[in-house]
This record gives structure tokens, C-alpha cells and sequence, in this order.
């Protein structure tokens, strides 16, 4: 991937469809290099937004969501967004109380179970949005630490 690749998909909102969408943020965050637990955390922060855009956004009506990631040099954006019905992220946050990512999950208030799970997992997220929600996740590049030229020898390392 170059300097900055901007990867783009549209679904319908309907659930059918998240596992689309997890096998095709799975090939972004590999082919960006990521590690293998990474991966797996981005697959599911990103499910969690998709399910809770399918569920709450748009309800019985029809919809689409539509995500957009974008690999830059040091992190992978993903953004997930729909028009469906918004939400007061300030108005959810005093009814279940701020999304606190070291909280045990049996003390959380009922409610928030995917925000506070796409917090847990990615290393940044803002929620916003007046028409539709907007849910903005960030990974840093943690690459497994293997180095471009590991396994290329010197002559002189190989005639011994």
C-alpha cells in the first residue's frame, strides 16, 4: 500500500452482510502489516459498529452503512457511518455512565456493551453525528517487528 490508501465499501444494513465486512477489513489490516491480534480486535470493533448501525440506526427501515479506511504511514482509520436515526453520544453517556475501558464488564450499566468494546479494542474512537452516526476508529501500526531484509545474507555469512 502506498503513502495513504483510502479503501472504500457500502453494504446493505442488514447483519447478512457484517461478515463481508470482516473479512474485508481482516485483508486491509494484514495487508497494512498488522499483527495478528490486532487484526482480530479491528475485525470485531468494526462488527460491533456495523451490528449496532444495522440494530439502531436504521431499525425496520432499509439502510446502508458505509465504511472507508484509510492506511496511512503509521495507523489504519476506519470509519464507520450510516444515516439511520443519530443519537446523543452526551445524553448515552450520563444514562449508562463514561464508557470506562478498566471497569470489570459486569459493572457496566446495560447498555453501550459495543462502544465500550470498540474503545477496549481500538486505540482511538470518536462517535459524532447529526444526521446518521459517524463511529471513527484508529489502530496504530504495530507491525510484528519482523525487519524488511530479515532472512537476506552476506556472501560471507553463507561459504562458512
Amino acid at each position: 500500500m502506498s503513502v495513504s490508501d483510502l479503501i472504500e465499501l457500502t453494504i446493505p444494513a442488514k447483519l447478512d452482510y457484517i461478515g463481508v465486512v470482516r473479512l474485508t477489513i481482516s485483508g486491509i489490516a494484514n495487508r497494512a502489516g498488522l499483527a495478528y491480534d490486532d487484526i482480530e480486535d479491528i475485525k470485531l470493533a468494526v462488527s460491533e459498529a456495523c451490528t449496532n448501525a444495522v440494530r439502531h440506526a436504521y431499525k425496520e427501515k432499509e439502510g446502508t452503512i458505509r465504511i472507508k479506511c484509510n492506511v496511512t504511514g503509521d495507523r489504519l482509520h476506519i470509519f464507520v457511518a450510516d444515516n439511520g436515526d443519530s443519537f446523543d453520544m452526551q445524553d448515552k453517556q450520563k444514562k449508562w455512565g463514561p464508557i470506562n475501558t478498566n471497569a470489570a464488564i459486569e459493572e457496566m450499566a446495560e447498555g453501550g456493551l459495543g462502544l465500550y468494546l470498540i474503545h477496549t479494542l481500538m486505540d482511538e474512537v470518536e462517535v459524532s453525528g447529526d444526521k446518521g452516526v459517524i463511529v471513527s476508529m484508529i489502530k496504530y501500526l504495530r507491525r510484528d517487528g519482523v525487519e524488511s531484509d530479515v532472512g537476506i545474507f552476506s556472501k560471507s555469512e553463507t561459504q562458512s
